[in-house]
């Protein structure tokens, strides 16, 4: 496994990554609005913005692309492993990866979890602060949380030093 900054070269890799988890997981827990939301949002352009901004990173085995996540300042967006590739620790070590460059910086790691994540989100420290409800084509709702959490590091250093 390895984690590298990806490049304006990627941005194809990174949507095809996104697109291809996306078509073959969430059908099974949201309807095809929602789905069809996904994927607008995961569009090239938005895509290529966050990768010029540096904010985007892949994970490979044996040289092929089979992962990413983009970090938004203290939040964790876009992380997608290729369905094939789910269940071998490259999901984990995306978050590991995105939080440890959060938690350098920030006290907290935030984002928006959707229903196929949640409870991989929720056995990994994080706790739901809000739910949302997106209204999508054909009448479908995109229903998420957003959760957040603590740098149970920083807090304890803090608890240390008192």
């Amino acid at each position: 496994m390895k984690i590298v900054r990806a490049e304006l070269s990627d941005t194809e890799t990174v949507r095809e990554i996104s697109h291809e988890t996306i078509k073959a997981v969430y059908p099974h827990y949201y309807p095809k609005g929602a789905v069809d939301f996904f994927l607008a949002h995961h569009n090239r352009e938005n895509i290529l913005r966050d990768i010029e901004a540096g904010e985007v990173w892949l994970i490979s085995d044996d040289g092929d692309a089979v992962g990413t996540v983009t970090v938004n300042v203290n939040e964790i967006n876009r992380l997608f492993v290729l369905p094939q590739y789910q269940g071998k620790g490259f999901g984990r070590a995306l978050m590991e990866y995105a939080e440890k460059l959060i938690f350098g910086k920030y006290d907290c790691a935030e984002l928006s979890a959707s229903l196929p994540a949640k409870a991989i989100y929720m056995k990994n420290g994080y706790t739901s602060v809000s739910y949302h409800i997106i209204d999508c084509d054909n009448g479908d709702k995109l229903c998420y949380d957003y959760m957040k959490k603590p740098n149970l590091e920083n807090q304890k250093i803090i608890i240390e030093k008192q």
